[in-house]
């Protein structure tokens, strides 16, 4: 007993600085996030008393609401996109790749560069004047720029399924790599094709990557700002655009951290329902 309490201790000695970080770098702010909602505010400076305003503002109001629908629509686009374009790559590096590890380096060679430096290549890529819709009049195939590449929710999702492409590839592939390939074997033994092999063995057990694939481009998608600043236009504009003009525009922090708060909690909300459906989706696919 005098041994497991010593290894107990030496366990929670091990992990109090990762402990300590966690709590300044994450539990801290958002306290005082949640410390701010509840301020009251008279012009730019803070009142005294407390008040939950904010947050009837922030549910009450349509306009705040349709923005975080839409920031939810465009960032589940993004991650189907981003998925169905990772699976396939981190599928080819884990089972027919003979040289993965240069496959998966050069796979992260454009995440080197700055990630303001990919959105502005995205913005001249698909611009009015840009690199598409130059090479379509070159080759006759139209006669006036495409308007829709740029400024709407479709630049958007381009922008970010492109930024975000090797967070869903790694943890696919992680996923695929540990597939005993024996079970593989055994389905085609037992007369399963390709097809039906991928669906009864393959994806099933690649699920756990799928979901943290999902889950690692949805949250941080749905509170980005900086895309849609940049390519989305007004058509584009998310709920993280509203929450920064709220703190740096407008000067109205309570409301601004109010939004964060009931986004944030709205987003786990989505993200454990997706997480549970997945699992039982996988569960009827066995």
């Amino acid at each position: 007993m005098a041994q497991s309490g010593q290894n107990s201790g030496e366990g929670y000695g091990l992990l109090a600085p990762t402990l300590v970080v966690m709590g300044a770098g994450l539990a801290a702010p958002l306290l005082l996030l949640a410390i701010t909602s509840l301020k009251n505010q008279s012009g730019l400076t803070f009142a005294d008393g407390w008040t939950l305003a904010q947050y009837g503002e922030a549910l009450g109001r349509a306009s705040y609401r349709m923005l975080f629908m839409r920031s939810v629509a465009i960032s589940a686009a993004v991650t189907l996109v981003t998925v169905a374009l990772a699976y396939p790559m981190a599928y080819f590096v884990a089972f027919h790749a003979r040289r993965k590890f240069i496959w998966l380096v050069a796979l992260t060679i454009p995440f080197w560069t700055s990630y303001l430096l990919r959105v502005f290549a995205w913005k001249i890529i698909l611009g009015f004047n840009g690199v598409i819709n130059s090479g379509l009049i070159r080759l006759h195939l139209i006669d006036q720029p495409l308007a829709f590449l740029l400024y709407n929710p479709f630049a958007v999702v381009v922008t970010l399924a492109h930024a975000w492409a090797a967070f869903a590839i790694l943890p696919i592939y992680v996923s695929l790599e540990k597939i005993d390939r024996s079970l593989l074997e055994a389905a085609s033994d037992l007369g399963d094709g390709a097809v039906r092999r991928f669906l009864r063995v393959t994806l099933p057990l690649s699920m756990p990557g799928v979901i943290g694939a999902s889950i690692l481009i949805f949250v941080p998608t749905t509170g980005d700002f900086v895309t849609p600043e940049l390519v989305g236009g007004t058509k584009g504009t998310m709920i993280a655009n509203l929450i920064e003009v709220q703190f740096n525009g407008i000067g109205n922090w309570p409301l601004g951290a109010a939004l964060s708060l009931v986004s944030m909690a709205m987003v786990a909300v989505i993200a454990g329902l997706f997480v549970a459906s997945v699992r039982a989706a996988a569960q009827r696919i066995r």
